[in-house]
């Protein structure tokens, strides 16, 4: 048999080199999926609608001691925000 040796562990469970490749590739609709939900993302933000769940990770990594905003309290501070003038950034 040549080519590369598997793992021990796919050798155990009597896995073939194809079938490995097989599980390693994702779906075209998958990686479809993946891009339209990059594109969705990106529009939103070139358009000025606020990413929540980007916010969350934001608070939970630079501010570990903080409570995130609700989603309600976080759409009305990011449109006072937007249209307010003189307000500095948090980071």
């Amino acid at each position: 048999m040549g080519g590369a040796r598997l793992p021990a562990a796919d050798r155990a469970r009597g896995r073939s080199a194809g079938r490995r490749a097989r599980m390693s590739r994702r779906a075209p609709i998958a990686r479809l999926a993946d891009a339209w939900r990059w594109l969705a993302r990106t529009a939103r933000l070139a358009v000025g609608v606020p990413d929540y769940a980007a916010y969350v990770a934001h608070v939970r990594k630079a501010h570990p001691g903080r409570t995130p905003m609700t989603p309600g309290e976080f759409a009305r501070e990011r449109m006072s925000a937007r249209y307010a003038r003189g307000r500095g950034r948090c980071c």
